[in-house]
């Protein structure tokens, strides 16, 4: 039960910063706009982003962008969210990573089927060094997630929560 709690907190907290980060935006962040935060190198924006990671599929017809962007996200969260509830030897650091992958996909999802595209609005880039597409609460969470599942296939401490 307590693993189970566990879970549904990690994913819940997800799904929860990234819907409200994402009201605060659409009522406070003009569309298309371009706000500094720290100069050019983090800004705010309020885009709509009809596709996926990067607006990829943002072209497809209706009916093929129901299905790669909301049935297919849909069963595989789905699929996920049964795996780590029923694998009961997942390390801490794993199914952290999954949960936040989970909650980021679904906060994602919510958006999809709510208003037929996602809100982005961070964007980075350190002058050439390093620059990033606008991304959103919810990408942050899939990524932290991934990271974690790479880094604990790296790790030999294998801490099961029960």
């Amino acid at each position: 039960m307590k693993r189970s709690l566990f879970i549904g907190f990690i994913i819940i907290l997800n799904i929860v910063l990234d819907q409200v980060s994402k009201i605060w935006v659409r009522a406070s962040v003009e569309a298309h706009s371009k706000t500094e935060i720290i100069g050019d190198y983090f800004t705010l924006r309020n885009v709509e982003n009809s596709g996926a990671f990067l607006g990829m599929g943002s072209d497809l017809n209706p009916m093929l962008s129901a299905l790669f962007l909301k049935i297919i996200p849909v069963l595989v969260m789905g699929y996920v969210l049964y795996y780590i509830f029923k694998n009961k030897d997942l390390d801490r650091v794993s199914l952290i990573g999954f949960a936040c992958i989970v909650g980021g996909g679904i906060a994602n999802i919510i958006d999809r089927f709510r208003f037929g595209h996602v809100t982005d609005f961070f964007h980075i880039d350190l002058g050439g060094v390093f620059k990033t597409g606008i991304f959103n609460v919810a990408d942050m969470s899939v990524m932290l997630g991934l990271g974690l599942l790479i880094f604990s296939s790296f790790t030999k401490s294998k801490a099961v929560i029960e």
